[in-house]
């Protein structure tokens, strides 16, 4: 992926807490220096990056909020400043607010599009183009398994990973042979939103093989990807098969009847 005399370096979105830090302390376990970006959450930021710098690679913390367009433009730049040619983007980072066709504004909509779809799109062409001729680079997108199994819940949020899906092909065609653009799928993998604990662990074992994913598991399948350099266009659904069981709604609204009815 880069020159014997380069190191790897990654930019992860979103990579503050959550799956997002999962992932780039994997990647750093693997040989990678990590660009943790964030929004608002600098002090866990920071503690990732102590993390990473303990496992024996660089890493730098950013900010950047994804509604600004000049701002997400010079994010690449501002990675590779701090720690040299970045030869990976993980397209963590993702607004998920609930909201339905009753509820559905054209605020919700541009708020999703503009983190979950259009910064994506703009860090892949900014990588694109920072990708020397010869040299290939990678971009994961994250997805979710609603995608595989649609319902009407979380209705601008599954509008915006739907397109980032489609936009995974699209830039896979469009930007080959420099780059390679696949996705990962997760299932219910935190808890998020206003689930309980309660809540969470039902939901968290309603798939076939009775587990949904971890954030570690999430963080393999990206490795995977990685590292997979004849793979591109693709989509990995990482769920515990989760997308098998159709839902009238989001499992987080399932599970929820299901406690309140004990």
């Amino acid at each position: 992926m880069t020159t014997a005399d380069s190191r790897n370096v990654a930019l992860v979105t979103g990579a503050a807490k959550r799956i997002g830090r999962v992932i780039a302390l994997a990647l750093a376990g693997r040989g990678w220096d990590v660009v943790v970006h964030y929004r608002h959450s600098e002090a866990d930021a920071q503690a990732t990056v102590r993390d990473i710098q303990a496992l024996g690679q660089r890493a730098v913390a950013l900010p950047c909020d994804f509604s600004d367009e000049n701002a997400v433009k010079g994010l690449l730049r501002r990675a590779v400043a701090a720690l040299g040619p970045v030869s990976c983007v993980v397209n963590n980072a993702s607004i998920f607010e609930h909201d339905s066709v009753e509820q559905f504004s054209y605020a919700s909509l541009d708020a999703h599009m503009r983190t979950n779809l259009a910064a994506p799109i703009l860090l892949a062409r900014a990588l694109h183009a920072d990708t020397p001729e010869g040299s290939q680079s990678v971009v994961v997108n994250l997805l979710d398994q609603k995608l595989v199994n649609l319902n009407p819940s979380f209705l601008s949020y599954t509008l915006s990973k739907a397109a980032l899906d489609t936009t995974t092909v699209m830039l896979a065609q469009e930007l080959a042979p420099k780059l390679r653009v696949v996705g990962v799928a997760p299932g219910i993998t935190l808890v998020s939103a206003d689930m309980t604990e309660e809540e969470f662990a039902l939901a968290h074992t309603v798939t076939p093989l009775g587990k949904s994913s971890t954030p570690e598991d999430i963080a393999a399948a990206v490795c995977f990807l990685i590292e997979s350099r004849a793979i591109t266009g693709a989509r990995i659904t990482v769920d515990g098969g989760q997308h098998l069981i159709p839902t009238r709604q989001d499992v987080m609204f399932v599970a929820k009847a299901t406690t309140s009815g004990k």
